[in-house]
């Protein structure tokens, strides 16, 4: 079983940066893949970034936002720059067992969820 924890949500204004972290819990850390997902009110949950040997984004989110992992501290954080109005969302981080690496994108390859933090990007 692992529990993720989101922080760092807020309120910004367009262009401004963010910084979200996930903390799980659990003693394999660095075997799990953990995703990052955001959800729009009226929209389904996306794919934005996520990490498991190496980081891998979605093409709207490519060049602003960074994923970084510190296995250490059983960490994931999501750096986010030059934020749009559009990037306001509900931000999940997700967990799968991945031992061997690989890129996940869909909702379905993650078995663990936080709780979410809200994002919210004023023009």
């Amino acid at each position: 079983q692992v529990q993720l924890v989101e922080s760092g949500g807020g309120l910004v204004q367009a262009g401004d940066s963010l910084r979200l972290s996930c903390v799980a819990s659990g003693r394999t850390f660095r075997d799990y893949a953990i995703g990052w997902f955001r959800q729009a009110p009226g929209k389904e949950r996306e794919f934005v970034a996520g990490v498991s040997w190496s980081p891998y984004y979605a093409d709207s989110v490519k060049g602003r936002f960074t994923v970084s992992r510190d296995n250490a501290k059983n960490m994931v954080s999501l750096q986010m720059n030059s934020l749009k109005p559009e990037d306001t969302a509900v931000y999940y981080c997700a967990a799968s067992y991945r031992p061997y690496g690989g890129t996940w994108y869909g909702n379905g390859d993650y078995n663990y969820w936080g709780q979410g933090t809200q994002v919210t990007v004023s023009s």
